[in-house]
């Protein structure tokens, strides 16, 4: 029998009785990080685009001067890192107008959320200046699941241009996976590592946890965060 349980009170678990007690509670704890991680990830790409989109506005209000603008980045920098923490200095501002620039229509795709990478790796993608080998790194990454060192190695050896240039590409691609076995798919558990993640979801960086202990109170706290955050970002 396989359930799945979806409510306003509840993450999706999805669940199947294979009538062996361990794999079954290991199956619903899997079930509940991918959950986490998705979460927690859409959400995070979400801010930042929408703090580009905002600061983004505001520029426009000041005819797209580079001083004006700078002037601006630098006020929010000092107001926001009071607030919420050193993820909002000044070059991280820079990134969320940046990435908004570069990705103006992500959450609107029909198939956004389901495509969506971290916010690392399009952090790692701001760097590509030309488009179609920036939507292939993009859509390979995706598809192929890169871990962002995966990425930015692809990326730094020309690996697109590369491949376009190769009558066969088999064994470029080969040597790819072989330089990269070690990185080459992205750890859905990642994020629980990252002090950006632990202040994203408002833990004091100065406590001490365990990856135990982190991912427990993301997992427990993350409908509330998520039911917080949506209040909060509204697109208008």
């Amino acid at each position: 029998m396989v359930i799945e349980k979806k409510d306003n009170n509840s993450m999706i678990i999805k669940y199947q009785n294979t009538d062996n007690v361990v794999e079954d509670i290991c199956s619903i704890i899997e079930s509940a990080r991918n959950y986490a991680y998705q979460s927690v990830n859409i959400a995070l790409v979400e801010r930042n685009w929408f703090i580009g989109y905002r600061i983004a506005e505001e520029e426009l209000k000041g005819e797209n001067r580079a001083d004006y603008g700078t002037e601006i980045l630098k006020k929010l920098s000092k107001e926001l890192k009071k607030e919420y923490g050193k993820g909002f200095e000044l070059r991280n501002l820079y990134y969320f107008l940046q990435f908004y620039k570069t990705f103006p229509n992500i959450l609107h795709s029909v198939n956004a959320k389901s495509n969506i990478l971290s916010w690392t790796h399009y952090k790692t993608l701001l760097q590509v200046e030309d488009v179609k080998a920036r939507e292939w790194y993009a859509e390979e990454t995706a598809k192929q699941t890169w871990s962002v060192r995966t990425l930015q190695r692809n990326i730094s050896s020309q690996y697109y241009y590369r491949l376009l240039k190769s009558q066969v590409k088999e064994p470029v691609i080969k040597e790819m996976k072989e330089k990269n076995k070690e990185h080459y798919l992205m750890d859905k558990l990642e994020f629980i590592k990252n002090p950006l993640i632990a202040e994203f979801l408002g833990f004091s960086l100065e406590d001490t946890y365990t990856e135990t202990e982190l991912e427990t109170s993301i997992i427990n706290n993350l409908q509330k965060f998520l039911m917080e955050l949506r209040k909060r970002l509204c697109f208008c």
